[in-house]
């Protein structure tokens, strides 16, 4: 894995070694040694802003105080406006980068030092910044929408928080095309569903509930529910008809493995295989996603990313 780009500015920490450092925690490998050091560079650069803005959104960040002051931030981490603030402190930091990108001896450069280590990637790659907009978007769309009253509400919300990513893989490898882009969208949405399966009991304590509120209406179940230390028969009914749908997104889209060759089919073969290893993990466990935070087993990823490899779906 590529090292993180270092920062100049003595203020703010080392944080983003520890946001850089999350990558490991994640279903699918994010920059694997495998790739050439230049693409592992890019993806990283583009994880740590992810991973920053989602932090941020979700108030994870290690220094909340520090990374407010790098983005010009006067409010306090103890101030109710404070998380709309910061994502608004990062957006105008990504306007600097785009700025720094298109005139880099004039423009202002980006505070933050994950988002400085972006300009030389939207440079190399010619990144539009709707992508980056959309994952900042989707944290503000936690700081109001707590529930989701249908699935299409929800794949609404995934096409801000999830898709942008796999569009910018697609960028920097520089295979982007629309049956790729559909392809992926459904393979990002999958991989966003599943995290959702995976983290109920913790979204719920933050006040979120990415369950459809139709979905738990027909399967009867209640908030109560989910707030229980394991699941019931009717909860482990409803993650599993959450889970058929998140494979099936995945069956859609990992034909996106086998329109390309190489070190990226290896990488989008891993990124799929994540998805399915974790619906394996939620499975093993009987779907009782209360109980167990069911993370996926390497060696059952290894092998499906090999399988995925060699028939290219």
């Amino acid at each position: 894995m590529a090292a993180s780009a270092k920062s100049d500015n003595p203020t703010d920490g080392g944080a983003e070694d520890g946001t850089l450092g999350k990558a490991d925690l994640e279903n699918f490998p994010v920059a694997p040694g495998f790739l050439p050091a230049a693409w592992r560079t890019d993806l990283m650069a583009v994880y740590g802003f992810a991973r920053l803005v989602d932090d941020a959104g979700d108030g994870d960040l290690a220094d909340p105080a520090a990374a407010a002051r790098l983005l010009g931030v006067e409010s306090a981490p103890s101030d109710p406006g404070f998380r709309p603030a910061l994502l608004d402190g990062l957006e105008r930091d990504l306007d600097r980068v785009f700025e720094s990108a298109l005139r880099p001896a004039g423009a202002d450069r980006p505070h933050h030092p994950l988002l400085r280590a972006l300009v030389p990637v939207v440079d190399r790659h010619g990144l539009t910044p709707e992508p980056f907009r959309r994952l900042i978007e989707a944290n503000r769309v936690d700081q109001e929408t707590t529930r989701y009253p249908t699935y299409r509400a929800l794949l609404d919300y995934c096409t801000l928080s999830a898709d942008p990513v796999g569009r910018l893989v697609l960028a920097i490898a520089g295979r982007s095309t629309p049956d790729r882009i559909t392809r992926s969208d459904q393979i990002c949405t999958a991989l966003q569903i599943i995290e959702h399966l995976q983290d109920v009991a913790e979204d719920l304590g933050r006040g979120r509930i990415y369950l459809p509120a139709e979905d738990l209406a027909r399967f009867e179940v209640t908030e109560a529910d989910l707030a229980a230390p394991s699941a019931g028969p009717r909860v482990r009914e409803l993650i599993a008809f959450e889970a058929a749908r998140a494979r099936t997104l995945l069956d859609h889209g990992a034909p996106l493995v086998g329109t390309v060759r190489g070190r990226l089919r290896l990488l989008l073969a891993g990124f799929t295989a994540g998805g399915y290893a974790a619906l394996a993990a939620i499975e093993s466990a009987g779907y009782d996603v209360l109980a167990h935070q069911a993370k996926p087993d390497k060696r059952r990823l290894a092998v499906k990313a090999a399988a995925l490899f060699a028939k290219g779906r």
